[in-house]
């Protein structure tokens, strides 16, 4: 998605700001919730997971969290070293 930027601005009055604005979800092991992600640093943190795989999807959502795009990134936390 080009020329979206990344704001804390929810809502229908926010569709007509120029250039548009939009968020992050994230969404960890397919749980039941997610959170909306808000910074424009490009990183993600996730920490505190139990070891094994695991999966994050990110989603480029809209001011009223319509969802554009996602991705599924899957990865493995590792068990402590023997």
């Amino acid at each position: 998605m080009e020329n979206l930027r990344i704001l804390p601005v929810l809502g229908a009055a926010a569709r007509n700001v120029s250039p548009r604005v939009g968020h992050v979800h994230v969404t960890v092991d397919d749980l039941p919730w997610r959170w909306a992600h808000f910074d424009d640093t490009n990183t993600i943190l996730v920490n505190g997971l139990p070891p094994g795989q695991h999966k994050v999807l990110i989603e480029l959502a809209d001011t009223e969290h319509r969802v554009f795009t996602g991705q599924t990134v899957t990865f493995t936390v590792p068990g402590p070293a023997k």
